[in-house]
């Protein structure tokens, strides 16, 4: 394989790797570093010694990953407030990558939205990194013991393990596009009337609110904010002080919002949605997790939306 060769086999696996990075670290820019350094190493490697270059890549952005997450977990654990994902907006949940079949985006789209990236936070590295190549990627047991150096016996309870911890964690949702447009649509609606029991109507009971300000935006709530009542009066209370406009949008795979503030982007929210009513919200205002969102053009904004219409702010 020749260098130009080797450079071309790798673009051809870019959107793939950067698929199964963002997936283990929750940020781009850390998917991007750990692509790099993989495309390093293969371009260092004995290639004419590589019979399956998608395989090897993947074992060896595995094992990066596995050591990010192992640093970052301390990183984390000193967070100020909920640590949450870095958006994902537009219409590519899937990072360049081409699922085989329409079943593969649906598992792909699940797999990168905001409050299922959540969850894998809660997984330990080794198994979050043993979750993510097989559960999502469909990696062979045998090919993932090779990633994470452990036998396919102990991978198999680091995956029977971390598929528990997930289904116990993860939130009900309905994978259902038009129900979820509507009550994003309704959500925004309730917003502008400002009336807290018509918003609380667009909400679960349970409704848990995660605000990821990183403390550098002032009066974001540092601690999950959970119940329907609680959760519309912080948001209508925010949207008075901070009134931002809103721009339906594709995020983490699904319908969501992103704030256009006076000075550009102010936050972006996603959704979880089940039953038609919005079980989970979380809203980055973070601006170090924002400064790869792109300001929305105008022809881009849904013509059924009101000019005036303002939401839930920053």
């Amino acid at each position: 394989m020749t260098a130009e060769e080797a450079a071309a086999t790798f673009d051809a696996q870019r959107g793939y790797l950067t698929a199964v990075a963002y997936r283990m670290l929750g940020t781009l820019a850390d998917a991007e570093d750990a692509v790099q350094e993989t495309y390093l190493r293969f371009a260092r490697a004995d290639l004419g010694a590589i019979r399956e270059p998608r395989g090897w890549l993947t074992t060896v952005i595995g094992r990066i990953c596995l050591d990010h997450l192992s640093s970052a977990r301390v990183r984390r654990e000193q967070y100020v407030g909920p640590w949450l994902p870095e958006p994902l907006v537009g219409s590519d949940a899937g990072l360049g990558m081409a699922p085989l079949t329409p079943e593969d985006r649906v598992t792909l789209d699940e797999s990168v939205s905001m409050a299922m990236l959540v969850v894998l936070e809660s997984l330990s590295p080794p198994e979050r990194t043993a979750f993510v190549l097989h559960d999502v990627f469909s990696l062979s047991y045998e090919e993932v013991a090779a990633t994470v150096r452990r036998s396919e016996a102990a991978c198999r309870q680091l995956i029977s393990r971390a598929r528990s911890r997930v289904r116990e964690r993860a939130p009900r949702f309905t994978v259902d596009a038009r129900q979820q447009n509507e009550v994003v649509e309704a959500f925004l609606n309730a917003c502008a009337d400002g009336g807290v029991d018509t918003l609380v109507n667009v909400l679960a009971p349970d409704v848990v609110l995660r605000s990821d300000g990183g403390g550098l935006v002032s009066g974001v709530a540092r601690r999950p904010v959970t119940g329907a009542e609680n959760v519309a009066r912080l948001l209508l209370g925010v949207a008075a002080k901070h009134p931002a406009f809103p721009w339906t949008q594709r995020v983490n795979g699904a319908t969501g919002l992103v704030f256009e503030g006076s000075d550009g982007i102010a936050g972006v929210m996603a959704f979880t949605v089940d039953g038609g009513r919005i079980t989970e919200i979380d809203f980055v205002v973070n601006p170090e997790k924002l400064s790869r969102v792109p300001l929305p053009s105008r022809g881009e904004h849904d013509p059924g939306a009101d000019e005036e219409r303002r939401a839930c702010g920053e």
